[in-house]
């Protein structure tokens, strides 16, 4: 090889490095452990890889890739591949980012709405009994009707966020907020 692409080979790795970095750093919001990330950010620039060319690539335990590889697949960041002929898994990295984007946070506000409206719902059965409850004193009565209608309030705000989501994932989202904007 020449020195010029001996040149141009590093400055390749180097500038790779620069993007793995980059996400490796930003993986937290994710909610993932810095060993993941660097792995996905690793994964990123290979076409597929098995959970042992992972541990050699990261020096890291088999467990801990195994953890680290169920994790990133839980957020829909890697896949698992079937290759013919081989009795290994192979693994890839989503590296299309409003897919990634819209698989993990379409799940975590999922999960917001169906947590928080569903205490908001028992909650506001409770207060219904509490305000007909003909033993209850009309401060308690004031109180239950408050809650009540602070937690009616916050119904707006959830369904707004299911709202979301629908969009996001019918990618109708696209037509208010183009992929494509340029600055």
């Amino acid at each position: 090889m020449s020195e010029s692409t001996d040149r141009s080979k590093t400055k390749i790795e180097e500038a790779k490095d620069k993007v793995i970095g980059a996400i490796a750093e930003t993986m937290d919001l994710y909610g993932v452990t810095p060993a993941t990330a660097n792995l996905y950010a690793m994964m990123y620039f290979k076409e597929q890889m098995t959970l042992d060319e992972m541990r050699t690539e990261l020096e890291m335990s088999k467990p801990s890739m195994s953890t680290g590889v169920r994790r990133l697949q839980e957020i829909k960041m890697v896949k698992k591949t079937f290759t013919r002929g081989s009795r290994k898994h192979t693994y890839i990295a989503e590296k299309n980012f409003f897919r990634s984007f819209m698989g993990f946070y379409c799940q975590m506000w999922e999960r917001e709405v169906n947590m928080n409206m569903e205490a908001i719902e028992e909650s506001q059965k409770e207060f219904i009994d509490i305000i007909k409850d003909s033993t209850s004193t009309p401060d308690i009565v004031s109180e239950a009707k408050k809650y009540y209608d602070q937690l009616e309030e916050s119904k707006t705000y959830y369904n707004w966020l299911e709202s979301l989501v629908t969009s996001i994932r019918s990618e109708q989202i696209f037509d208010f907020l183009p992929k494509d904007q340029q600055k």
